[in-house]
């Protein structure tokens, strides 16, 4: 197999005039130049490719491993290639009006506290205590089902009786026979590679674990095996990726809101996702003046800078069940199984969010990336008739849950403008505080599908004949695992009294209309044999107009952790001055 580099449309020396007139929008000059030739092109930027395959790796020889490791650094993709392609793609299906006129192959890779302790002595300098335990250490206390001792159960990948996981490659193209040659080249050095003298030698690494991912085909392409649009909420990106004041990672194209990219994007400081810059202030009275301290991994730690904490849960889903429990649902409640999936999720399958078109999906909505994300929770709009309103505009809140559950999946992982309990105390600044404090908990998710599509729909639930193993490949980049991943799992999703203070002044019969996250949320009787009963409240409409209140009950999970890791990925610089000498 050839070691040529898989690149196909490499970037320009800068990225500053590259299709200007359609990137370059409101000038932010005071936001800092990112390093995008020193940061992997996956944090940033996103692969955001059809196929992708996760390689895992245990280091056995140190010294030959960095040789190894070293021939390796010019394939990894950087955030100045992956954004300037990222560019060209865009323009290049405007232009055509299709895809698959321009194309690459990217690789990033991680390591994992373990795999960086073998390969420099600076490892225990890093603070982040998840980080250092790895997940699977920290299983128990995300709910994940563990046996008496409290070692994860049902794991293929990252767990104490599988192979060690000290690196991971992440491997992505546009084109599978591309993902496979690359994957080739990688693995084929692994087992034997020539060093720069030409001798054939082994890597000093041995493969512990390998499995693809991919886009799914239509007409769920861009959706996750439930059958519901993924990855629209993402952050913005406060950063220029040039010298250039309009050259931004985040381009500002609400013309209503500067520190918005499109409408409904809040754009945070990129401390909180690649260590070296400034993050979020925790403390800070409004959004819009939230600028917090240099963001580092730790003391003597100037290398990691550049680099950001990766998340990866292997999370293996139930179609059939969760199909089967929207199906009985909207039996007992005489609505249509995907208005009980909209409730549960916070979106319609095409991703319009029920705040703004709670009785019907509104494709267009979902389809619009500048309307898909625009609205937030905190106040009201006055009633017209009746309360549920479809296709609001302007766009609408939700203060009382009516629209969007406070159980509901978008709504418990990102809850905007609610009030949460780091608004402090009720007051006039409540609002405000809770939103800075809820920004300090986002995560950048690159996650994709892997394994086959199921027959069942949310109208027809079919069990597969046989166990089919299907779910999501769950990736997340952030620069405090404890604060971000850990925070919003155990504080927000898994937590049934979250957000007390938003749902306070909005009891039905003297109860809190709350409960776990029903896609995600995790019971904490997680030992063998305990009850992984949830409980939530949905608000449907009556044939008056009016809100009516359902208790609903899930008795078992549908989304399983199988595995998974916590991983550092370096900067170019630290993989050639530091972790291959």
């Amino acid at each position: 197999m050839t070691q040529e580099i898989i690149r196909e449309a490499p970037a320009s020396e800068t990225l500053e005039g590259q299709q200007a007139n359609a990137f370059f929008y409101a000038s932010a000059p005071n936001d800092p130049i990112l390093n995008v030739n020193n940061i992997q092109g996956n944090i940033l930027g996103g692969f955001n490719k059809d196929y992708q395959a996760l390689l895992f790796l245990e280091i056995e020889n140190p010294n030959a491993f960095k040789q190894w490791l070293e021939l390796q650094i010019d394939f990894i993709a950087t955030a100045s290639e992956v954004i300037a392609f990222n560019r060209l793609f865009k323009s290049s299906k405007e232009r055509r009006g299709r895809e698959g006129a321009v194309k690459a192959t990217w690789v990033n890779i991680a390591f994992s506290f373990e795999g960086l302790k073998k390969l420099t002595n600076d490892a225990d300098a890093f603070t982040d205590t998840s980080f250092k335990a790895g997940l699977a250490a920290r299983a128990v206390d995300l709910n994940d089902p563990v046996d008496k001792d409290g070692k994860p159960i049902g794991w293929v990948v990252g767990g104490p009786d599988n192979g060690k996981v000290d690196v991971v490659f992440i491997i992505a193209s546009d084109e599978r026979a591309d993902l496979l040659a690359e994957v080739s080249r990688i693995l084929e050095s692994i087992v034997a590679f020539r060093d720069d003298q030409g001798k054939l030698k082994s890597s000093g690494a041995r493969i512990t674990f390998l499995e693809e991912g991919a886009n799914l085909p239509a007409p769920l392409s861009g959706h996750e095996h439930f059958g519901n649009k993924d990855g629209i909420s993402q952050p913005g990106i406060r950063g220029r990726v040039s010298d250039n004041p309009k050259d931004l990672l985040t381009p500002r194209q609400n013309s209503e809101n500067p520190n918005q990219g499109k409408p409904g994007q809040d754009v945070l400081w990129p401390g909180e996702f690649v260590f070296g810059y400034e993050g979020q202030n925790n403390e800070a009275k409004t959004l819009e003046d939230s600028k917090g301290e240099v963001v580092s991994a730790g003391l003597r730690l100037d290398w990691a800078n550049d680099g950001s904490y990766l998340v990866f849960r292997r999370l293996r889903q139930d179609v059939y069940k969760f199909h089967k429990f929207l199906n009985d649902t909207a039996a007992y409640l005489n609505i249509d199984p995907p208005k009980v999936s909209a409730k549960l999720i916070g979106r319609w399958p095409s991703g319009a969010p029920t705040v703004r078109t709670p009785e019907k999906d509104a494709p267009s909505l979902g389809d619009n990336d500048d309307a898909n994300n625009d609205f937030e929770f905190n106040g009201d709009d006055l009633p017209k008739n009746h309360f549920f309103k479809n296709d609001v505009v302007p766009p609408s809140d939700d203060a009382t849950g009516l629209r969007c559950p406070f159980i509901a999946h978008t709504r418990k992982t990102y809850p905007r403008n609610d009030k949460t309990p780091g608004g402090g105390d009720p007051g006039p600044e409540e609002i405000d505080r809770s939103e800075v404090t809820t920004q300090t908990h986002r995560l950048l998710r690159r996650g994709i599908p892997y394994g086959p599509v199921s027959p069942s729909t949310p109208n027809n639930p079919l069990p597969d004949p046989n166990f089919v193993d299907r779910g999501l490949h769950f990736l997340a980049y952030q620069t405090s695992i404890e604060d971000q991943f850990e925070f919003v799992t155990k504080l927000w999703v898994n937590n049934p009294d979250f957000s007390e203070p938003a749902a306070t002044n909005h009891k039905v019969d003297g109860k809190l209309p709350l409960g776990h996250d029903p896609i995600i949320g995790q019971s904490e009787n997680n030992k063998p044999n305990g009850d992984r009963t949830r409980e939530f409240f949905i608000h449907l409409e009556d044939d008056q107009g009016q809100p009516r209140t359902k208790k609903l009950t899930a008795p078992e999970d549908w989304v399983i952790p199988t595995g998974g890791g916590y991983f550092f990925a370096p900067s170019i610089s630290a993989l050639k001055d530091v972790l291959t000498k």
